[in-house]
């Protein structure tokens, strides 16, 4: 799978994401101590949907253009709401000019307290994050290979927080490498939250990445918990564009399910193409 993450900026495995990334997040706010976001491949933080690639591919058009534009039910809006909001914040007007990656999402939700440290290796995509948190004392961006950050930057001196796997998904092992770097991770920090993306283009690779997930997990001490996520907008064909995205949440808040079961069966109009999409949602077997 070729990814360039400006093409697909804003697209529906994007809205999905950021959507449980902004929940997360807002759930790390209820206790006043300080957290900290570890973010594997951060990428370049803030994308031009009128630029080339967004333009060329666009996948926002069917993804984020959506979902604000979506009538939500009085129970989904609060919850789908600070998304939004941060999304907005970054265009003037009704009209969607830019997106923001993780990086600026995790930044708009820090407390004072709080950090974040966002690893790119791609040299254009590491200066784009650093023009966009130029002076940021809560944040750095780290010149440093997101699989060799995971083991380096954990457990954080914070004790408490999140750490973001966004892969490119560029070589042929990085399933197999996900899975080996989450275990090592989970291992040195098992009381911290993950948050792991993958695309669903194999049943194979994807069952087996939530397999070895679930069992890294359930083998610590402690022991922690797992959420599966698939959302589809199509069925997936061999060599069309993604239609199925994945999450694994590990450690994630204990409320967390219950607002997906609210959120989640309100992006599949919207997000569908050529019919409703659709999801599942479920605690992985190890």
């Amino acid at each position: 799978m070729n990814y360039r993450h400006a093409f697909h900026a804003g697209s529906f495995a994007d809205v999905v994401k950021h959507i449980v990334l902004t929940r997360m997040l807002l759930y790390l706010q209820d206790k006043p101590a300080a957290f900290r976001v570890i973010d594997s491949h951060a990428g370049a933080g803030l994308y031009d949907l009128a630029g080339e690639e967004a333009q060329r591919s666009g996948e926002w058009k069917s993804g984020i253009a959506r979902i604000v534009q979506a009538r939500f039910s009085e129970k989904a809006l609060p919850l789908v709401a600070p998304y939004l909001d941060i999304v907005r914040s970054f265009n003037t007007g009704a009209e969607l000019k830019t997106y923001p990656g993780s990086p600026l999402i995790v930044r708009a939700l820090l407390r004072p307290q709080d950090r974040l440290t966002a690893c790119e290796l791609e040299p254009k995509a590491r200066k784009a994050l650093i023009d966009a948190l130029r002076r940021d004392t809560q944040a750095r961006v780290v010149d440093l290979d997101g699989w060799t950050a995971l083991a380096a930057f954990v457990p954080p001196k914070e004790r408490r927080g999140l750490v973001l796997i966004d892969p490119p998904f560029e070589a042929k092992d990085e399933f197999e490498r996900l899975a080996k770097s989450f275990r090592a991770a989970f291992q040195k920090w098992p009381t911290g939250s993950y948050l792991i993306w993958y695309p669903v283009k194999s049943r194979r690779a994807a069952d087996t990445l939530a397999r070895e997930v679930a069992q890294a997990a359930q083998g610590a001490t402690p022991a922690g918990k797992c959420l599966r996520l698939e959302f589809s907008v199509a069925p997936q064909q061999a060599s069309g564009p993604l239609a199925s995205t994945g999450l694994l949440m590990v450690n994630p808040p204990w409320t967390l399910q219950a607002e997906l079961r609210t959120i989640l069966p309100e992006l599949e109009k919207p997000l569908g193409q050529g019919g409703a999409g659709r999801f599942r949602l479920e605690v992985p077997k190890p």
